[in-house]
This record gives structure tokens, C-alpha cells and sequence, in this order.
């Protein structure tokens, strides 16, 4: 039987030294809960990644815009670190910023059917929970990186490969979330749903995203068949149907709010799942980089509120 995940999770984190100590983040309990305790906010980095600001300014704009966590991107981590600055010095800065470092984007290919890039990606990803476990990052995203077009997934062989991953995520105390992305042969829900039950673990979590899921053509009544936590982290972004769907971009999103989708029924099936769901702003519209930073996600922090005091 496993033990406790809080108690864990607790005792599995990889400090560099004694010192680091007193610079891990500070617990969720360090800013109020929003509304009702139902959703808190994050930042993707990648909302002001065009602007190129450096992982530290990342931490500072989302800290001063207001937000509760941030998402960061494992090869900024690592820059970070390559440039000669200390993890004690980042697990500093964490903790001024008082954020929660609510998930970690990184790219390993481990749901592919090719044996030997497997082998290096469940590497990979082992490296990167540990790296991220010292910043007191709570997951990682698992995503469909390497899957290409035309390939046929045999979703039960993925479901035992998330199994494995969830196996890391016990050993390192940062946990997988499932990512599927609309542009590619894992691009829904249900696709999502299905690994999960494969996998057969309680742990099993899924990472999903307005665009991805009116990218991948499945639409979002299926957001009403879940409860608990299946979803705590939830990508908060919005499109615009004057662009084919088959032909939507990433650069093709805007704020949540300003494009069609159905976000007031997508937040009040949120809502009514269960626990406290994070809504993590993710953008790469060229159009915002060419703005101030910190007006973009100031603004984007206040369209999601905006939407969330509507149904709350």
C-alpha cells in the first residue's frame, strides 16, 4: 500500500543544502483562496515568453499582477541554471515571490512506441521531477510530444506508460498530468479518459485546455461526466470561429473572454467537479508579445476573474 501522498510528498523533495531550507515556497495557505475556494489563478510563462523577460522576472511580474501560482517551462529552469546562478538563489526568489509553483512544462517523449527514445524520455522525466521537486513544484505536465500525424495510438500500451510515469512521480513527489493537444493523434478527452482508466492508479490527473479541446474537434460536454480532481489544473485561454478549426494555431488564441468559446458552462462544469481547480493563463499570441508584460498578464488575470465572479 502506498503511503500518504501528503506525507510523502513532504519527505521526498531533494534539498541541495541545508539552507535551501528556508527558501522553499511558501504553502498554498500564504495567499487567501479565491472565491469560495473554488479556483485559483496562474500564470503560463509562456502568456509573455515573446518578450523574452528571464525566468526571475517571470516570478516578479506574476507576483506583482496578482496571480496565486505559476506554470514554468523546464528549459528556463535549466537555462537559469546553466548561466552559473545557484538553485538555492531560484528557490530564494520562488519564495519572495510568494507563488505557488503550480505545474512544470517539459517535453519527454514517453508515450511513443519506439523503445529506445522511451527508455531516455521516462530518464528525462524522472531528471525533471527531481529538478522540479527542489522548487516545490506539486506536478509536471505529461503531454503527447512525439506522437506525429497519422500515427495510430493504442491507447491501453499508453494507459500502462502513464502508469509508469505515475510510478515516478511517487519516487520524486511531483506527480504526471495527462496533456493532450488538439493538433495531434492524442487530442481529446475522451482519448485522455480512456489512458486513464487503463493506467489504473488513483493518481491519474489530466491537464486540459480551451484550445486544445475545440482544436481537437471533441467540444466540451464531456467536462460534465468528471468529479474530484481528475482536473486541478485547467489552461485558460479562447478562440475565435472566424478560423477554421483545422486550422487554428497556437498564436490563434486570445484572452478568455474575447473569442467564442463556452466559457461560463466549460468554469461552472469546473466548478461543479469538485476541490479547487487552478486556471493557469496560456497564451504564445504574437500580438501580446509586442506589449508590456505585465499588462498583459495583469489583464489576462482579470479576464478570468471576470469570468469566474460570474458564475460564482
Amino acid at each position: 500500500m502506498r503511503p500518504d501522498r501528503r506525507k510523502f510528498i513532504g519527505q521526498s523533495a531533494v534539498i541541495a543544502s541545508a539552507a535551501a531550507l528556508s527558501f522553499l515556497p511558501k504553502p498554498l495557505s500564504s495567499k487567501p483562496m479565491n472565491k469560495k475556494n473554488c479556483f485559483r489563478f496562474s500564470l503560463n510563462t509562456s502568456t509573455i515568453s515573446g518578450q523574452k523577460p528571464g525566468l526571475i522576472k517571470y516570478l516578479e511580474i506574476a507576483s506583482k499582477a496578482g496571480y496565486d501560482g505559476i506554470e514554468l517551462w523546464i528549459r528556463d529552469v535549466k537555462e537559469y541554471l546553466d548561466q552559473g546562478n545557484s538553485m538555492v538563489t531560484l528557490q530564494k526568489h520562488i519564495h519572495d515571490s510568494g507563488l505557488a509553483i503550480e505545474n512544470a512544462i517539459g517535453f519527454a517523449t514517453w508515450m511513443v512506441d519506439e523503445e529506445e527514445l522511451r527508455k531516455a524520455a521516462f530518464i528525462q522525466m524522472k531528471e525533471e521531477m527531481e529538478l522540479m521537486g527542489e522548487l516545490g513544484c506539486k506536478r509536471i505536465a505529461a503531454c503527447a510530444k512525439g506522437v506525429v500525424p497519422g500515427s495510430r495510438l493504442d491507447l491501453l500500451k499508453v494507459g500502462e506508460r502513464y502508469k509508469q510515469v505515475i510510478d515516478l512521480g511517487w519516487q520524486t513527489g511531483v506527480m504526471p498530468v495527462l496533456e493532450f493537444w488538439g493538433h495531434s493523434p492524442f487530442s481529446t478527452l475522451g482519448q485522455a479518459l480512456m489512458v486513464c482508466a487503463a493506467a489504473n492508479d488513483p493518481d491519474v490527473h489530466i491537464l486540459a485546455d480551451v484550445y486544445h479541446m475545440f482544436r481537437g474537434g471533441a467540444g466540451f460536454e464531456a467536462l460534465k461526466m468528471l468529479r474530484g480532481n481528475v482536473i486541478e489544473i485547467f489552461h485558460m485561454n479562447d478562440y475565435l470561429l472566424t478560423i477554421p478549426r483545422e486550422q487554428q494555431m497556437d498564436k490563434d488564441r486570445v484572452y478568455p473572454g474575447d473569442g467564442d468559446a463556452p466559457l461560463k458552462q466549460i468554469l461552472t462544469d469546473l466548478a461543479q467537479m469538485g476541490g479547487t481547480k487552478v486556471l493557469s493563463l496560456e497564451l504564445f499570441n504574437p500580438e501580446y508579445y509586442r506589449q508590456d508584460p505585465y499588462l498583459v498578464a495583469k489583464t489576462g488575470l482579470e479576464k478570468m476573474k471576470s469570468l469566474t465572479d460570474r458564475i460564482l
